[in-house]
Parts: C-alpha cells; sequence; structure tokens
C-alpha cells in the first residue's frame, strides 16, 4: 500500500516556498489574476499570462499544465489546475481538481508540492474549501500495492504537501487539516480491508481488525463467535455461514463519545467477506469481485474509527456480521427455512440473497439498544446498479427526515444517494406461503423488494438503508477515486455525525 501523503500547514509566503513545484488553480472565466496568481505571474515575467494567451492552458474542470520556472521563483515548477467556471464552482470539482493535478505531479516522480488556497472564488466557505482539497489531494493518490514485487521501483509516491497559510488564516487551515486527515485515513482504511483479498481477510482477521479499533478511547469490541451466535438463536446468520470453513463473526463496535443514557446512531454493515452465491452459485466471470461484498462492513468500522479519532460527541454502535457465502457440504439450500434472531421465520429461495439474511440478524439485534436510528449500509442487490447505474447510491427506509438528513451530508461530500419508493405493496411480493417472508421476490424491484424484506426486522426505530452495490467498487479511475475499493459512506457518514449533533 502505498504511504500516504502528509499535509503540512505552514505559515509563509508560496512564491519564496523552495518545493519541486508549486500548485494553482485557476478559473476558466476569470478575466483577471487573483492576487494569489498575480504575485507569481509577476516574480516569473508573466509566464503565467504567456500560457493563458496562448490557449494551451484554459483552466478547463481539472485540466493540468506543468511549467518550468528556470530559476524564477525557488520552487522547480508551476502546476497550472483548472477548476472551470467560477458560476459552476463546487466543492465536488475542487476534490477531482486537486486529485488530478497530485496524480499528474505524482507520476512525474515529484515527491513534494505546495499550495496557497486562493478563498475567492467561494469566500463563505473555508472550511469546507480546505477540506475538499485535503480530500481531493489525499484519496486520488491511493494506490493498493503490497502484493507487487515485479517492477516494485517504478511505483511513484508523493511523500509532502505544504499549504502555505497567512497568518490570519493559520487556525483555521491547522484545524480542518487534522480533522480531514482523520477523516481520509478512515477512507484508507476501508479501502484497504475492501482491497485485501478473500484468504486475507476472513471473518477473523476482520474482527482483528475491529479489535485495533477497540483500542482507542471508549471504544469496546465484543466478538460473537458461532457458539454465541447459536445460542442467540442468530440462525439466518448461521445459516449463510454454514457452508464454510471459515466460522463467522459478528463484530460489536460501541463508541461511548456521548452522555451515558442517550441513544446510540446504530450502524449496521454487511460483513460477506467473500460471495460465492452459495448453492445458488454465481458465474464465474468477475467472481473474485465478490471480496468486495464486505464494504458495507468495512465503511462502518471506518465511521466508528473516525468517529472516535474527531472525539465526536455522540454514542454509535457499529454492528458488522462476518462471515463466507460457500457452497459446502452442509450449506444452505434453496427451499431451507431460518429461523431469525427476531423469531421470524424466512423461505430460501435464493442463496446468493444471503445479505439480507445476515443484515435481518444484525438489524434485529441493532433494535435492542434501543437506538435514535439505525442506518444500514450493503452491497446488496445489483438490481440497484440497474436502476441507479455504478456511481449513486440507492437510498431507502422509514424516515423521511433521516432520509432527508443523509441527502444534505450527501450532497456536501460528492457520494450521491438517490431514494427509491418503499411502499407497503411491495412487501406482499416477499410474503411466503409456507413462512413469514421469502428472501427473494424475483428481478422485478429487487433493490426495493430485498429493503422491503430488511424493513420487518428493524422495529419501530427510524431506519434508513443505502445500497452502495454500485459505487463500492469502481471498474475504472475516477478523479479522486482509483479503480477499485471506494470507501463509499465513510465521510458521508462521518459528515451525517457532523450535521446531527448540530440539531
Amino acid at each position: 500500500m502505498e504511504a500516504k501523503v502528509h499535509i503540512k500547514v505552514k505559515q509563509g509566503n508560496l512564491t519564496n516556498t523552495k518545493t519541486q513545484a508549486i500548485i494553482l488553480a485557476i478559473c476558466e472565466d476569470e478575466k483577471t489574476f487573483s492576487e494569489l496568481v498575480s504575485s507569481v505571474d509577476q516574480k516569473t515575467g508573466g509566464l503565467l499570462g504567456d500560457i493563458m494567451k496562448s490557449g494551451d492552458f484554459k483552466a478547463r474542470p481539472s485540466q493540468v499544465s506543468v511549467i518550468y520556472t528556470r530559476g524564477l521563483l525557488p520552487a522547480n515548477r508551476i502546476a497550472l489546475v483548472g477548476l472551470g467556471r467560477k458560476s459552476e464552482l463546487n466543492l465536488e470539482k475542487i476534490r477531482n481538481a486537486f486529485a488530478k493535478v497530485m496524480q499528474h505531479l505524482r507520476d512525474l516522480n515529484i515527491k513534494d508540492a505546495a499550495i496557497a488556497i486562493d478563498w475567492n472564488p467561494m469566500p463563505d466557505q473555508k472550511e469546507k474549501i480546505i477540506a475538499a482539497v485535503a480530500e481531493g489531494a489525499t484519496l486520488g493518490l491511493y494506490q493498493y500495492t503490497p502484493y507487487k514485487t515485479v517492477g516494485r521501483d517504478e511505483i511513484h509516491e508523493m511523500r509532502l504537501l505544504e499549504i502555505v497559510a497567512e497568518p490570519k488564516d493559520y487556525s483555521v487551515l491547522l484545524d480542518e487539516i487534522k480533522k480531514t486527515k482523520i477523516i481520509t485515513d478512515a477512507v484508507y482504511f476501508a479501502r484497504n480491508l475492501i482491497s485485501a483479498p478473500a484468504n486475507e481477510m476472513t471473518p477473523s482477521i476482520m474482527a482483528a481488525h475491529a479489535e485495533k479499533i477497540a483500542k482507542r478511547k471508549n471504544v469496546s469490541c465484543r466478538l460473537l463467535d458461532k457458539g454465541k451466535l447459536k445460542a442467540l438463536g442468530m440462525n439466518a446468520l448461521l445459516g449463510v455461514a454454514s457452508g464454510s470453513n471459515q466460522p463467522p463473526k459478528f463484530i460489536i463496535l460501541e463508541y461511548t463519545g456521548g452522555k451515558k443514557g442517550v441513544a446510540p446512531i446504530a450502524l449496521v454493515g454487511k460483513g460477506l467477506t467473500f460471495d460465492s452465491g452459495g448453492i445458488s452459485i454465481k458465474p464465474a466471470e468477475k467472481m473474485d469481485e465478490m471480496k468486495t461484498d464486505m464494504s458495507g462492513g468495512a465503511a462502518v468500522m471506518a465511521v466508528v474509527m473516525a468517529a472516535a479519532d474527531l472525539k465526536l460527541p455522540i454514542n454509535i454502535v457499529g454492528l458488522v456480521p462476518a462471515t463466507e457465502n460457500m457452497s459446502g457440504g452442509s450449506a444452505l439450500k434453496p427451499g431451507d427455512i431460518l429461523k431469525s434472531y427476531s423469531g421470524k421465520t424466512i423461505e430460501v429461495l435464493n442463496t446468493d440473497a444471503e445479505g439480507r439474511l445476515i443484515l435481518a440478524d444484525a438489524l434485529s439485534y441493532a433494535s435492542k439498544y434501543k437506538p435514535a436510528v439505525i442506518i444500514d449500509i450493503a452491497t446488496l442487490t445489483g438490481a440497484c446498479i440497474v436502476a441507479l447505474g455504478e456511481d449513486v447510491i440507492g437510498m431507502l427506509g422509514t424516515d423521511d427526515q433521516l432520509k432527508k438528513e443523509i441527502n444534505q451530508a450527501a450532497q456536501i461530500t460528492g457520494e450521491l444517494v438517490w431514494e427509491l419508493p418503499l411502499w407497503e405493496s411491495y412487501s406482499e411480493l416477499i410474503k411466503s406461503d409456507i413462512a413469514d417472508y421469502k428472501n427473494s421476490s424475483g428481478r422485478s424491484g429487487g433493490a426495493i423488494t430485498a429493503a422491503a424484506f430488511l424493513s420487518k426486522f428493524v422495529g419501530n426505530c427510524p431506519w434508513v438503508h443505502l445500497d452502495i452495490a454500485g459505487p463500492a467498487w469502481t471498474k475504472k479511475d475516477k478523479a479522486y477515486i482509483p479503480k477499485g475499493a471506494s470507501g463509499v459512506t465513510v465521510r458521508l457518514l462521518v459528515e451525517y455525525l457532523q450535521q446531527y449533533l448540530k440539531k
């Protein structure tokens, strides 16, 4: 895994900073340079003005151009990055731009760079701009390389990004960078867990990572093994686990940063460390990607970690039912009936609809905490990808206010959600002839009927289900999400928690 770039805040002047490259962000439709850009232009004899007049650099969104200073500045290079039109600028474009320019510099084998943040385009959003710059710069550099041995010396790393601040901005920059580092560290943590091969991210190994999180102040971890799960009657989870030689683990992380007795936020994450489909086996093509079926669980663990490191004054319980879904001799069979932790019975029609089975037990267990809200995160259905594509999180739930708050957090973080309906009529489709419910109702409305199934195990608590089947694993490089594990919902849920505390 690539070493994460270190972001350092210092007081000074960008034009006097000795570094391999200084980074300047420019809007496409600005008629005159900002004070910051003008100062660099003057010290370089009009180099920036010349490149803009030539049309070689138009400052289009995420466009990058590198100029060599030839001794006119202590910095060896100037890296220009476009922000697009000022009137259309938003936080996501800032993230994208700084991801692209940092990737470009890294690919040139540049080890350090410096920036000064120009507040002019969005003067009323200083904290959010700082976070967006740091998120883009950091997350865009992620690479998963622990198993690369051939050509390892060709893997380039950025080591340092200095943010040069005026004295009046120093404290706000320093504070926001510290917060953002905690959040991006959590995203890295989730991406690393998701990227790991299934033979090295078993339920037991995932549980060991949870125990490490619990070394933090106000965090505790309990692990329920097969025997305890059987005693509790978590037969839906045990049913999915029955075909695997890897023992299941029910991970319980509790963070008590808030006042004693205050209802916690319950986060439930699907932890399928590998999903073969079981007896209803998946096609061989791309089955390797099923190591990512624990993305929801990884996100929950990462959010608890971030909340603890941020010292948020809130109580959280994170629940991750972790198991494999395999087709061994004792595996769950189509037609089997399971009695869940809630006491409700489930007819298993498709063993590849396993995520909702383990979540059923976990959601019922979450309700015993009498939480303020329950949010579950799961790579649950291919149907959600069919409905919304690969970039959007499907959102369904029972509480309009909770859905509104999550959507507001989504707008800030760029991890976008779209609500799907959860009308009562969908519940008719999951009724079983011989049990209480069936775990599959066929292809029609698959993402919705899966959520309808989950809703039967939540109780009366406000609840939202986030289906991340699309954005959890990207097939191609995006600006600050390199191909592979995205760590989606980590930033979204941390933002939600921060906004929740402001109510």
